[in-house]
């Protein structure tokens, strides 16, 4: 298992790693000089607990560093940070490349899943963007994927790119999207991270106050989030524990299977279900997400 990764570093490819260039992000977006601010130490920087300040920070990202233009998320969807989910993507990468002599395969040959893809579709498009990758994108809001598509429709080169299917049995992650001739080199997922909609408050809370001082104010979640991209029955742990067992029933048709995981007390009993059932390789990544230590868990049967 590899955890060479330190905390809250970004991977040495991710173009982010020097921060926000304000000036070209709202030269991309001049929407953003309404939400841009100057820090205590003097700097630049946007309120990060205001979610229309995050929204208009992303577009300016996808903008100027990944040419997507008109850039939306249904109201209250989750709004993912950009430099964390780039370093998914780029280490995700790595894990391709370990089967390929060491090279990062790219192009439209490499077949990638995005479990929950969600009305901002950010793993598509930096994997499509970044590494020229082919994406099917799942959900089980079929309004959240009618929205994929309209922005699948308005950037150039993603239509051929990027394609989705509704996953209709809430209770299946693969089982009626996998078809008998498929093949995805890899998997992508954010799973819900709460148990439930009062876990999810308390931790909205949490986070709020530690981002805006100001105890009195109501607690906002920043980067939203539908009821079902935030919380399921059991959690993390049961989401990623049931795609462990059922991508086993899928082992000649999926290549490095990987998930976010929020809370690294998840990570033995989930570890030990992969190492009872034998998996040939799992592998425990650290990865940047701003001031929150994530981790993606892979497998590969």
């Amino acid at each position: 298992m590899d955890s060479k990764k330190k905390k809250n570093v970004l991977h040495p490819r991710n173009i982010h790693q020097a921060g926000y260039d304000f000036p070209k992000l709202a030269e991309a977006n001049p929407a953003l000089n309404d939400y841009v601010i100057e820090t205590a130490f003097g700097t630049t920087s946007i309120d990060f607990a205001n979610p229309k300040a995050v929204i208009e920070l992303n577009k300016s990202l996808l903008f100027a560093y990944y040419n997507i233009q008109n850039w939306s998320i249904l109201r209250n969807s989750l709004c993912p940070p950009i430099p964390g989910r780039a370093d998914y993507i780029h280490y995700a990468a790595d894990l391709l490349a370990k089967d390929n002599d060491g090279v990062i395969p790219t192009g439209s040959q490499v077949q990638v899943m995005d479990v929950g893809t969600g009305s901002s579709i950010i793993y598509p498009i930096l994997g499509e963007r970044i590494y020229g990758w082919s994406f099917l994108g799942t959900d089980i809001d079929a309004t959240v994927l009618n929205h994929a598509r309209s922005l699948v429709k308005k950037n150039s080169g993603l239509s051929k790119k990027i394609v989705f299917q509704l996953q209709e049995n809430r209770q299946q992650i693969f089982e009626d999207v996998l078809r008998k001739d498929d093949y995805f080199h890899l998997v992508v997922c954010n799973p819900p991270f709460y148990k439930s909609r009062e876990e999810n408050w308390q931790k909205t809370s949490k986070k709020f106050h530690a981002l805006h001082k100001n105890k009195e104010s109501l607690p906002v979640q920043n980067f939203g989030g539908h009821p079902n991209e935030l919380w399921c029955e059991g959690g993390e742990k049961k989401f990623v524990r049931d795609m462990i067992n059922e991508s086993m029933r899928y082992k000649k048709q999926l290549g490095w299977i990987t998930s976010l995981v929020s809370n690294k007390e998840n990570l033995p009993p989930l570890i030990a279900v992969l190492e009872y059932n034998k998996a040939s390789k799992v592998e425990i990544i650290p990865i940047a997400q701003g001031q929150k230590a994530m981790r993606i868990l892979a497998w590969k049967w």
